[in-house]
């Protein structure tokens, strides 16, 4: 109960609560499960939580596993020399391969924009940069390969973080400068053998108002933890300008640390249940997704890309939530039954593929850190025999519920596990991915300044379709990302129409067929239907055929 009132945020749990209906989703539930093998020396699965998520069920649960098994040992994460080479975690080796084939990319860059109005300390502002910079090892992580096989080198604590300063007060063409330096940064790419891969630039575009844009590479930094590090500096800020220490206590280990015993856990037997898993479960997959485009899929893929903003209103996000808790799913497991079932209307393949981000932070002393853990799962959903929208929701669940027990394998060995056709033109094993961010970027807590976001965002994707979303209070939002190679915004926004048509017949109806609810909008049936199909025409009645003839000569 004490580990559950911590992790949900609530001041009492009773022996009857429901972890779900309390605000549990599945990153929660993995946080819970590492916080519980550590408190009681239990590693209970995933599935027992979902099948007991009621807390004096799973109490029970853990009796009888623990009288069973007795408490189990979890080997801990401890500090490796640094006398020694340093090895890459097994998500920076696939980067740091993909960045030897183009040292110029951009495409792996973690861009934050932010605008600050009131009055800024850039002294304490550039002091907190520096303290967070020399907290995490990450971030002064570089990359060298003397011998072709990569290592980690760390720069000193002292390194301090580069930002360049731009005054552009009294600029006349201020606003297109300033566009002109976002685009700069933006196009920039980063040495990984010389570091640091994260640098800032600080725009000063009136006595009261600054631009700060931080860039990150992501081989040393995820979504995770830009939310790690808004918070950090943030208590820097408060403290520097107060006149006061640094606030933050020492970080017990660092991401070398992690990147050591990542590659000495999974090994063994482990890795190869894990690996027996994904065999089992992608062996002849398809190897892409066959959606229609507006236009023909270029030779290389390409990453510029759009986005669309989608909303799921109060009213359907409390129907879903409803649909949720009657059948057992998460939010975003029942989002993820819909947009598979649109896909499947899109493409006609009744065996879908969709790439989902996991935090990949099961540990709780990982959860402070600054670093490359994200991995990707690859969720096979079996939409054959139309199914229901009950049906439908339990194959998720069983689907999603697997991939997370088995998602420490890292993507890259999974491809290897699998061995997909390799083509340029599109990535291995999926082009579709659904994010759900349960853990958001919380904001800039500064004293005397406002912080909001600037700029209009990344205009990169790194698939053909990238449906983000997350809770923001009643409502579901986020973006509808798509490559702008393929598709028009047009396209993009009929499917976005398909899938709220999608999510509000699955609360209307959970019995009904998936493949038979109705999609289309009322004018697009009737262009598709009718407009199409006229075909009435005008012509001369009283004319002989060789006279037309006579008359399309003349």
């Amino acid at each position: 109960a004490q580990i559950w009132a911590e992790l949900l945020g609530v001041e009492r749990v009773g022996r009857h609560d429901h972890f779900f209906e309390l605000g549990g989703h599945s990153l929660l539930a993995v946080q819970f499960l590492s916080r519980l093998s550590q408190a009681l020396g239990v590693a209970l699965p995933l599935a027992a939580l979902f099948a007991k998520p009621v807390l004096a069920d799973l109490a029970t649960n853990i009796v009888e596993m623990l009288s069973r098994c007795g408490p189990q040992d979890l080997p801990a994460i401890v500090g490796v020399s640094r006398d020694e080479p340093l090895v890459l975690s097994f998500a920076q080796q696939r980067l740091w391969f993909l960045a030897q084939l183009d040292q110029d990319s951009t495409s792996y860059h973690v861009p934050l924009a932010l605008r600050l109005r009131g009055v800024l300390d850039r002294r304490a502002w550039r002091r907190s940069l520096d303290r967070v910079l020399a907290r995490h090892e990450a971030l002064r992580s570089v990359f060298v390969a003397p011998e072709g096989k990569p290592w980690v080198e760390v720069l000193p604590p002292d390194a301090g973080l580069p930002v360049l300063e731009h005054d552009l007060r009294d600029r006349p063409d201020a606003d297109a400068a300033l566009l002109d330096l976002c685009r700069e940064e933006a196009r920039t790419p980063f040495d990984l053998a010389r570091g640091p891969l994260i640098r800032g630039r600080l725009i000063r575009t009136s006595d009261g108002e600054h631009v700060f844009l931080l860039t990150q590479h992501h081989i040393v930094s995820d979504g995770w933890s830009l939310g790690v590090l808004v918070r950090e500096l943030s208590q820097l800020y408060r403290a520097f300008v107060a006149g006061q220490d640094d606030p933050l206590p020492p970080l017990a280990i660092q991401y070398p640390d992690y990147a050591a015993w990542q590659r000495q856990w999974l090994s063994g037997e482990r890795l190869q249940r894990q690996a027996q898993y994904w065999r089992n479960n992608l062996s002849g997959a398809p190897a892409r997704l066959a959606l229609p485009t507006d236009r023909p899929r270029p030779a290389e893929q390409s990453f510029a890309g759009a986005n669309l903003p989608v909303v799921i209103d109060a009213d359907l996000t409390r129907d879903l939530k409803r649909l949720s808790r009657q059948h057992g799913t998460t939010l975003f497991m029942t989002v993820l039954a819909a947009w598979a079932a649109v896909l499947l209307r899109l493409s006609g393949q009744d065996d879908i593929v969709i790439g989902v981000p996991s935090a990949n932070r099961g540990r709780c002393e990982l959860e402070g850190l600054i670093g490359f853990f994200v991995n990707a799962l690859a969720l096979r959903l079996d939409l054959s025999g139309a199914p229901s929208v009950a049906e439908l929701l339990e194959r998720t669940r069983r689907t999603a519920l697997g991939a997370q027990e088995h998602q420490d394998l890292p993507f890259e060995q999974v491809v290897e596990i699998v061995q997909p056709p390799r083509h340029l033109d599109h990535t291995p094993l999926f082009q579709v991915m659904l994010a759900w961010q349960n853990n958001a970027i919380p904001s800039f807590d500064l004293p005397g300044l406002l912080v909001e976001a600037a700029g209009q965002g990344f205009d990169q994707v790194k698939f053909d379709l990238e449906l983000n979303l997350c809770e923001h209070g009643e409502v579901i939002a986020g973006t509808l990302g798509y490559a702008t190679a393929l598709f028009d915004q047009a396209t993009i926004e009929r499917q976005r129409g398909y899938l709220l048509a999608l999510l509000r017949a699955m609360v209307a109806d959970a019995q009904q067929e998936v493949g038979r609810i109705e999609l289309l909008p009322p004018d697009e049936r009737a262009y598709l239907l009718e407009a199409l199909n006229r075909t009435a025409v005008t012509y001369p009645e009283q004319q002989c055929i060789h006279e037309l003839f006579e008359a399309q000569v003349r």
